[in-house]
């Protein structure tokens, strides 16, 4: 594997980027604060935007690592969403991701989600990139599908959502280095 973290990548509309401290405000008031955003999420929505500074203080840190791959989703100028591996073991990797509702049902998600795989599996050298939603949230499913990630099955109850307190099925979706290049 050719580890090489956080690269800048660009698509047609988007910058993928490091995350920065000034990020911080633009952050906060596009996601990181909205329970809708984050009702699926493993995080409970920021009552300040000094908690967002204090991650994006360890992010900062993070980023440093060149196994770290993590970036801020930047239109027109703007932070308006995170996407980052959040997992990183034996050359298998799971994506996660959010995104500000104003950008919901434009592509954004899609056209950052392909990027991502785009570089992991052509620069960085990754063998599975896996990612799993409620199946609350089936939206994020179709970005997945749309990304070129199958079903691989749905786990019973496997995460409580902090937003409402209830178990949630898991539903898990992954593509292979060979399925990727197939399709490429």
């Amino acid at each position: 594997m050719n580890h090489t973290g956080s690269k800048v990548l660009q698509t047609e509309r988007l910058v993928l980027r490091p995350f920065r401290l000034g990020d911080a405000e633009a952050m906060f008031s596009n996601w990181a604060h909205d329970g809708e955003v984050t009702k699926y999420l493993t995080w409970t929505p920021h009552k300040s935007v000094e908690k967002t500074q204090g991650l994006l203080r360890i992010w900062e840190e993070e980023a440093k690592n060149p196994e770290c791959y993590h970036w801020a989703i930047v239109l027109d100028g703007e932070v308006v969403g995170d996407v980052a591996l959040v997992s990183n073991k034996e050359e298998c990797g799971t994506v996660g991701y959010c995104l500000s509702r104003k950008c919901w049902g434009k592509g954004v998600m899609t056209e950052t989600f392909r990027a991502v795989l785009k570089y992991l599996f052509e620069e960085v050298g990754f063998h599975r990139i896996e990612a799993v939603h409620s199946v609350e949230n089936p939206a994020s499913g179709r970005v997945m599908e749309k990304c070129g990630l199958r079903y691989e099955g749905t786990r019973r109850k496997a995460m409580r959502l902090l937003s409402t307190g209830e178990w949630t099925d898991i539903v898990c979706r992954a593509i292979l280095e060979e399925d990727y290049f197939s399709k490429a």
